[in-house]
């Protein structure tokens, strides 16, 4: 009886010992991070840097170096947006992907959520109201579903967010699944308007999440890129705007991952 109680404990070890080294560090994928910015990634402010097209795009996650898959950064950068935002992140945890699944599913979690607004300022919501939707053309709302008990490969869905700013505002949601991680992708579907007046052109504002579950916890890659009116640019801060509505995103996929449990 011991030697089998022995044999089940070394067993146990070692299979969880292969699920750990399967893991990837976070030098593993960002080998050339500086120490300040590898600093800010392990902290609540996490990495944040924005760029215009003029300035030229510099960005980790399309370094020569990182161990990010190409196309999570060059299908942002290959729709020639004008600005873009980069954040990286690491936070405790060890999620499994269904976890990272079924957080993401919460699209009423988007509500609500603050960010700091120096017009008016306070802390105000940024989406006042965020639902699933049935269709890009059939606007009703649907509830979110039930936590899933098995994780899709590819899944697309249809939000609607009240945005504090501009209204209501459409957006298509991928999913898809990778060998390390899961991408999540959100581009608006129908052009983003203020005061009537179109601010981003349907498909040129994209957001995209990239979690993945690391050695030090879980990864949360996010890079956004946008096209805005010459109108509306010189009305408010661009990359402060883009930063916010970024980090609003990643923080609602953060904490959902968090608190799923």
């Amino acid at each position: 009886m011991r030697r089998f109680l022995f044999f089940l404990i070394i067993l146990f070890i070692s299979c969880a010992a292969n699920v750990f080294s399967q893991l990837r560090s976070f030098n593993d994928i960002f080998p050339d991070i500086s120490p300040e910015n590898r600093s800010l990634v392990f902290s609540n402010d996490a990495y944040v840097k924005s760029s215009q097209k003029a300035n030229g795009f510099i960005i980790y996650g399309n370094s020569q170096s990182s161990g990010l898959d190409p196309k999570i950064v060059g299908n942002v950068i290959s729709a020639n947006p004008v600005y873009f935002v980069e954040s990286i992140s690491v936070l405790p945890g060890t999620p499994s992907f269904l976890d990272i699944y079924n957080a993401l599913g919460n699209i009423r979690n988007l509500k609500g959520r603050l960010y700091k607004s120096y017009t008016r300022g306070k802390e105000v919501p940024l989406f006042e109201d965020a639902t699933r939707i049935a269709s890009e053309k059939n606007t009703t709302s649907v509830p979110d579903p039930a936590p899933a008990a098995t994780l899709p490969k590819n899944e697309t869905i249809y939000i609607k967010l009240k945005d504090v700013n501009f209204g209501n505002t459409y957006y298509r949601a991928e999913m898809s699944l990778t060998n390390n991680g899961i991408i999540y992708t959100m581009t608006n579907s129908k052009n983003i308007n203020y005061l009537l007046i179109p601010v981003m052109k349907e498909g040129r504002f994209i957001a995209r999440l990239y979690i993945e579950p690391i050695v030090e916890g879980f990864l949360i890659y996010s890079v956004a890129g946008a096209d805005i009116s010459d109108f509306v640019a010189s009305k408010i801060h661009v990359d402060s705007a883009i930063s916010k509505r970024l980090g609003v995103i990643t923080s609602w996929a953060a904490n959902g991952i968090i608190n799923i449990r």
